[in-house]
Formats: structure tokens, sequence, C-alpha cells
């Protein structure tokens, strides 16, 4: 438990410092203008340097997660499958860059300048230590469970939605182009719907209901297959949903039960008595008595002296 709150900690921590590192009061412009010695002009150069103690910050986080990492890989059964957990790659992806532009900080070639700036670029990853959150909250590895078990009802939206998207975009921009202008042929002065290609992004605003208004058709027919691509928008969104909201439903209270299930304690099972052992012969005799026939029971001397007349102890006369 203690190690499960130093890591959501630790998480925390990481995504604020990410989060910060783009503020521009943690960032200094430092211009790095140098004069050409053959020329007259000078090219202006600036680069951005992050505050220090967000790069000392997120170092020590870095040195927590690499520790994490290294004893989660030591300690594991199996190595080929820790290697193949999608959620051991992230930590590995996130963890890698920070080492290498630390590594590359120091040289001043123009090879290494390029891989810092490419390091740079792909910090982007970090936030991506998100996901490791799915360790310590139910939650969330319910909706990961929910969004496995819906792949099927995800593709079957994905397909409906580009065939609307598509059709309406095509729609749209034959019914722009109704009332446009003998000397505008293009009719770029007319409608925004220039082709089809941009219909796509009005489109698919418009099927998702979520109406940016940066595209808008101005003529009545373009209104009228606006409201049909709103309408079709909603009708094809609400059929997969349901099932992906049963999805989770279950396993949501799949999670609920197996936390409130007692814990089994481990309970010491006696060994079995061996048939030599007087303790078998006790056993025999006192599920014999307490039958519940009670002219067949018999009297422990006689069912003991015809056990070991049995067993050849007694011989018989």
């Amino acid at each position: 438990q203690f190690i499960a709150f130093a890591s959501l900690f630790f998480i925390l921590v990481s995504i604020t410092t990410f989060c910060l590192e783009t503020h521009e009061a943690f960032n200094t412009i430092i211009n790095k203008t140098e004069q050409v010695i053959n020329g007259t002009e000078a090219v202006l150069q600036y680069e951005i340097e992050t505050d220090p103690a967000l790069t000392y910050v997120e170092g020590v986080c870095v040195v927590w997660f690499t520790f994490e990492f290294l004893v989660r890989v030591v300690f594991s059964p199996n190595k080929l499958e820790f290697i193949k957990n999608l959620l051991n790659i992230i930590d590995f992806v996130a963890i890698l860059p920070f080492y290498l532009e630390v590594g590359l900080s120091g040289l001043s070639s123009k090879a290494a300048k390029d891989v810092l700036g490419f390091l740079r670029v792909v910090r982007f990853v970090r936030i991506l230590r998100i996901f490791k959150l799915t360790r310590h909250f139910v939650g969330l590895r319910v909706l990961g469970h929910t969004l496995r078990a819906s792949t099927n009802e995800f593709l079957l939206l994905i397909i409906f939605l580009a065939l609307g998207v598509l059709i309406f975009a095509t729609m749209i921009y034959y019914a722009e182009r109704v009332g446009a202008q003998p000397n505008d042929p293009s009719a770029s002065e007319h409608t925004q719907f220039k082709n089809i290609p941009i219909g796509f992004w009005w489109a698919v605003v418009t099927m998702t209901t979520l109406g940016y208004g940066d595209m808008y058709p101005r003529t009545w027919s373009g209104m009228l297959v606006g409201a049909l691509c709103a309408l079709a928008g909603v009708l094809t969104i609400a059929m997969p949903v349901p099932v992906i909201v049963n999805n989770f439903g279950m396993y949501y209270s799949l999670a609920m039960a197996k936390q409130k299930l007692p814990r089994k304690r481990k309970k010491h099972i006696p060994p079995a008595p061996q048939a030599s052992s007087p303790t078998f012969c006790k056993t025999d005799l006192n599920m014999a008595c307490n039958s519940t026939q009670g002219d067949i029971c018999l009297g422990k001397d006689n069912q003991l002296m015809e056990h070991n007349r049995s067993s050849g102890r007694i011989p018989l006369k």
C-alpha cells in the first residue's frame, strides 16, 4: 500500500511538471543570434530554456520510476509476459527519453542538437504515465476492460460514422453549389464548401452534435442536408452506445462484488489417516455408530474384532 501511494504521488508530480513546462512563467527566451563573419546580416536565433527546478523535479520522479521498473523486472516470474505488457512498455518509453536527453545535453555537435530537438518533441509520451494509475484504481481497470470488450461496437460505430461523413460531405458540396454565381464557377465566394474533403470536417462535427460553427450551409438546400446530417448522426451514435454501457455495468458490478468478497484464510487441513493407524479404525467405528440404522450398528468391540479378523490379525477358527 505504501508503494502504491508513493507511485501515485510521483505520477501526479510528473504530470504536473509536464504541464508547467509549457507555461510561459517557467520558460525563458534566450537570444542566441550570432554575427555572420562573411555577411552583413545576422540570423536571428532564439532558444527557450525551461526552469531548472522543473528539470530537477522531473529527474527525481524518473529515478523513482526507474527503481520501480527495475524491481518489477527483477522479481517478475515471467520476463517474456512482462515485456509484452502494454503498461510496462509505456513505462519504458516514458523513462528512456529523459536519460537520452541528459546524455546528449553536453554535446555541441549539430547531430546531437537535432536529436535533442526530437527528444523534446517526444516528451509528450510522459503524459502516458497516467495509464499507470490503472494498477491502483478499480474504475480505470473497469474502463480498460470495457473498451477491450467493446472493440466490435467501436469498430461498428466508426464504420457508420465514416459512411455518414462520406455521404453528407458529398451532398453538402453539391447542395451549396446550387446558388453559385455565374461569374464564380468554383463557388469560392458563395460558400465555404469548396470541395468534398473540406466537407468531411463539417460532417464529422455535425454528426457528433458538436457544431463548432466555423463552417455552416448558407442555402436552403444546404440547410436541409445539414438537418438530415445531424439527425443521422444522433441515430448512428445512439445504436452502439447501449451495448458499451451494458459492458461497463457488467464489469463494474463484477469489480465491486470482487472487492466485497471476504478474504480467504488459509486453513490447516489434517492429512487423511492411514489404513494401518489406529485412528483409521476409530474413524470407521464412529462413522458406523453414527448411522441412523440402529439395528445395523454393532458394538465397538465386535467391530474392532471383525476389522482385525478381516485384516488377518486374528486367525479364523
